[in-house]
């Protein structure tokens, strides 16, 4: 079984939407996917008990001590865990040791992006776990922001993905509807599906 983290120690950057749509994405690919929801907010949680026949599995767990044995479990290819913005967490240091591959969602600001060099400088760089960033909630008309923000984490040595995920009003829909962005049938979903295939295909390159 792989280990995705998805980490920021920043709260409102779109970690559950990340964690739950790549969930589904994977899920698409027939991979027998567990959804991991740290998050004492539990907002993975509350979004997938609205739904009905979810394509993956999902566990609530924060104790560090049990999740360092998550790679104990059978029966899954891949476990995505969701994690709470903060670094400190002894939950988050857990998972992150464990993990296969660490994911940083982030809104291209300038405020965002200094929160994820800190985030990665505290927590990646000194377990070693491969990562990159990934820009969530890019504005579809202001595609510039997104390319300077790619720019700016090149030039500090941050790798991140080609890939980015566009801001559409879909994601909340599909959240508040209980399915995942891959289910929802309102405008922009198709969008923001083909959004997400596209990191789920830059994360598999990783394994």
């Amino acid at each position: 079984m792989k280990l995705l983290t998805i980490v920021n120690g920043k709260g409102g950057v779109g970690k559950t939407t990340t964690a739950f749509s790549l969930a589904a994405s994977f899920a698409n690919r027939q991979q027998k996917v567990l959804l991991v929801d740290t998050d004492p907010q539990a907002s993975a949680s509350w979004w997938y008990e609205r739904g009905e026949n979810q394509p993956f599995e999902l566990i609530t767990e924060s104790d560090p001590a049990l999740l360092s044995r998550l790679r104990e479990l059978g029966g899954y290819d891949l476990a995505i865990i969701d994690t709470q913005p903060a670094l400190s967490s002894s939950a988050l240091s857990a998972v992150v040791r464990l993990s296969d591959f660490a994911l940083v969602p982030t809104p291209p600001s300038a405020l965002d992006l200094n929160a994820v060099i800190e985030t990665v400088r505290s927590v990646l760089v000194p377990t070693r776990v491969k990562y990159r960033v990934m820009l969530t909630r890019v504005d579809p008309r202001a595609l510039n922001e997104a390319l300077e923000a790619l720019n700016t984490l090149t030039d500090v040595g941050i790798p991140s993905f080609h890939a980015f995920v566009r801001a559409y009003k879909a994601h909340e829909r599909a959240a508040l509807d209980g399915v995942p962005i891959h289910r929802y049938r309102g405008a922009n979903a198709r969008e923001g599906q083909r959004d997400y295939d596209r990191i789920a295909e830059e994360v598999s390159r990783e394994w």
